[in-house]
């Protein structure tokens, strides 16, 4: 596999050990969301989305940008394989502050990583809630992350993941254990980059793990979380703003497209 694990473990600040243990997925998986945003440039600019792993690794390692779902757990399952972990992919459908019973595209990709005699999920790409630790497949307790708590639930012949904020429980994602092939991937990837009717050509997302909280951006409004429930927001009025914010908040090398500026016009309501 043509990929650059020193180039990785800068990107993500990464300098522990390399055997396929628990302690380094634990760890990987907590630096991951920290080090590489979660973006959609690439749809918002109608340009292709690739998800070989040379690809991915070109634009977020090498290239100093983020991805979203399919390139971030892509990239991770990449770097996962090259340490002699084994893993194999899984798909579900978003929950997120969904109607309930909205009937939703299978769009979200997932990893079922075995380490240690046990199975544990692995998702560094589920945007403003990406979770920052893997869970154990088979517990449906709560589990710690360096974040909010989270924990896996039975759901209808299927799996549901769900994150505690502010002492409830909420539905992140829906899924289930079949194993998925690559081509089933780059479906979901091309509906998810390029289906006129996807949300991520219909405007601004970023998202971006930090100690102690999380930033996010809908739109033109940045949204700080802290772990202690305050959330603070703050409109981009300006493409210069937002600019300042991609770079400085997060830590994005903007691409150098001339259409950019409009994007970010339309995105901050600039007329």
């Amino acid at each position: 596999m043509s990929i650059d694990l020193d180039a990785y473990f800068k990107r993500v600040g990464y300098t522990g050990d390399r055997k396929p243990t628990l302690a380094t997925l634990r760890e990987l998986h907590r630096r991951q969301p920290q080090a590489i945003a979660f973006e959609n440039l690439s749809p918002m600019l109608g340009h292709p989305v690739a998800i070989d792993a040379p690809s991915l690794h070109n634009k977020m390692v090498t290239g100093g940008r983020g991805g979203y779902c399919y390139e971030q757990n892509l990239l991770f399952a990449s770097v996962l394989e090259a340490l002699g972990f084994k893993h194999r992919y899984l798909t579900g459908w978003p929950r997120w502050q969904s109607v309930p019973g909205l009937t939703l595209p299978r769009t979200h990709l997932l990893l079922l990583v075995d380490v240690e005699g046990e199975e544990w999920v692995a998702d560094v790409g589920f945007g403003g809630n990406t979770l920052t630790a893997p869970l154990l497949l088979r517990s449906r307790e709560e589990q710690a992350t360096s974040h909010e708590p989270a924990r896996i639930v039975d759901h209808k012949g299927c799996l549901m993941i769900q994150v505690k904020i502010r002492k409830e429980w909420h539905d992140l994602v829906e899924f289930g254990l079949e194993q998925q092939n690559f081509a089933e991937l780059e479906m979901g990837n091309w509906y998810t980059s390029a289906h006129p009717r996807s949300r991520f050509k219909a405007g601004l997302f970023l998202a971006r793990v930090d100690e102690g909280r999380r930033y996010a951006i809908s739109g033109n409004v940045l949204s700080t979380h802290k772990l202690d429930g305050e959330t603070e927001k703050r409109t981009l009025r300006s493409v210069a703003e937002i600019r300042d914010v991609l770079n400085e908040v997060f830590r994005i090398k903007l691409p150098s497209d001339p259409a950019l500026n409009k994007m970010l016009e339309h995105a901050a309501g600039v007329p």
